[in-house]
């Protein structure tokens, strides 16, 4: 058959695995599709440079929007990340009746809607499946494997620089700081890691899982996100002491009466028997918790040049096969329209340690200020004698507004001398 000639946007870690496969998988990838794929161009900001796969030097290109908009171009593949040019082009690409396959997390949370909406346009598929846990197989079940169900919890780990630095600090006791220059000496963190470890890639990616968990748009800026730099090595040891340890996690939990839901980002204590707990470096893994399917979990590599471009793939045929079949892929599910309620509505546990004086009263002064804000204390320990203590609190579920308030108000106590340490706690209830 004719063959489907594929665009490249990008040729760096990913792009170059997405070529490598599709070259060494020629001919399972044209009887699994039902005809040949063929790499009709890749658009790369510089000519000449040295790449990590062979690839006759005609196909490069600078011009990327003359690529797009080829008329003997089918599918568009767009691994180049970030806002611009990416979302210009793949919306000129799905204008001209081009499908879409694309890992950009960024865009998706931030303009996602303008992407579908010009993917009904064309006419074209719009699909992601490496956008969000690289080579783990996700969104396609939230998606389709899970469209007779109604999903109750989202939870996971899904971004494996700062798995990698909390794993490092939890195993070897070492600093925030030694962790990340041990990651980034290794690869597993950027230069410049702020998208990584302020939480900011966990966000974009929280906000896609949640949008198809629950049939709703959301973006990035509707999810509540802290990062890991404030963890410290007492933080961690706490932790271990306790039986937990600490996690960047992505939660999105519908409301009980299932009119709203809550996204967050944000490192928290889990047990050390939930399986994401055994979770280690730079892996991925997502806990998912439905009506009646009852929970499941999708773990593997979820990011890396190989991983991510797996997914690519996977997508690419998916799009060929509706090419060839003339048909398109699910659209955007929106129906529910649920709105995302504000942090402080979310209910959670809470992990706190004060310093405080050690004399007579502090722990009924403490007490009573929980109380005081209806949030109940369910474990407590004085660590320390003399002059300083410590009391290290653990509370039963309250909202974050509630917890947040009684934090305040332990500041302004005179017997606290600080609050030396303050993490939320998931994943026991």
């Amino acid at each position: 058959m004719k063959p489907l000639k594929v665009a490249l946007l990008g040729c760096g870690v990913v792009g170059s695995q997405v070529i490598r496969l599709m070259h060494e998988q020629a001919g399972d990838l044209a009887a699994r599709i039902g005809a040949p794929l063929e790499l009709a161009g890749v658009a790369v900001r510089r000519l000449g440079r040295k790449r990590d796969v062979e690839i006759a030097p005609e196909l490069f290109t600078t011009d990327a929007e003359a690529l797009v908009t080829r008329d003997d171009i089918d599918i568009v593949v767009e691994v180049i990340g970030g806002i611009e040019p990416a979302r210009s082009l793949i919306v000129a690409a799905l204008a001209g009746g081009k499908s879409v396959v694309t890992a950009n997390k960024a865009l998706l949370a931030e303009d996602g809607a303008s992407l579908y909406e010009a993917a009904r346009r064309g006419n074209g598929d719009l699909y992601f499946e490496a956008s969000v846990a690289g080579a783990i197989p996700l969104l396609r079940p939230l998606r389709e494997s899970l469209a007779g169900d109604h999903v109750k919890r989202v939870l996971g780990i899904v971004n494996g620089t700062t798995n990698y630095i909390l794993d490092k600090m939890d195993t070897t006791g070492g600093s925030f700081t030694d962790a990340l220059e041990e990651a980034q000496t290794l690869g597993y963190a950027e230069a410049d890691p702020t998208a990584d470890i302020e939480g900011f890639d966990a966000a974009a990616k929280a906000a896609i899982l949640a949008g198809l968990a629950y049939h709703s748009r959301v973006t990035a800026a509707e999810v509540h996100r802290e990062g890991i730099t404030e963890i410290t090595a007492t933080d961690v040891a706490s932790a271990k002491d306790m039986g937990y340890v600490i996690k960047l996690l992505a939660i999105c939990a519908r409301s009980d009466d299932g009119r709203s839901f809550g996204v967050r980002v944000h490192p928290a204590m889990i047990p050390r028997s939930h399986p994401l707990a055994g979770v280690r470096e730079a892996y991925n893994a997502v806990f998912v918790e439905a009506e009646s399917a009852g929970q499941l979990m999708f773990y593997g590599k979820g990011a890396g040049g190989a991983p991510t471009a797996s997914a690519v793939l996977g997508d690419l045929v998916a799009v060929a096969r509706n090419r060839l079949a003339g048909t398109r892929g699910p659209d955007e599910s929106t129906y529910a329209d649920l709105a995302v309620h504000p942090m402080g509505e979310t209910v959670t546990r809470c992990h706190v340690a004060l310093d405080v004086a050690d004399k007579p009263g502090v722990l009924a002064r403490v007490a009573e200020l929980f109380a005081k804000h209806d949030v109940s204390i369910q474990t407590v320990r004085q660590e320390g004698h003399g002059d300083d203590a410590q009391l290290v609190i653990v509370t039963h579920r309250a909202t974050d507004a509630a917890l947040s308030a009684t934090m305040e108000g332990l500041r302004e106590l005179d017997i606290v001398r600080a609050v030396a340490s303050l993490m939320r706690v998931e994943g026991d209830d």
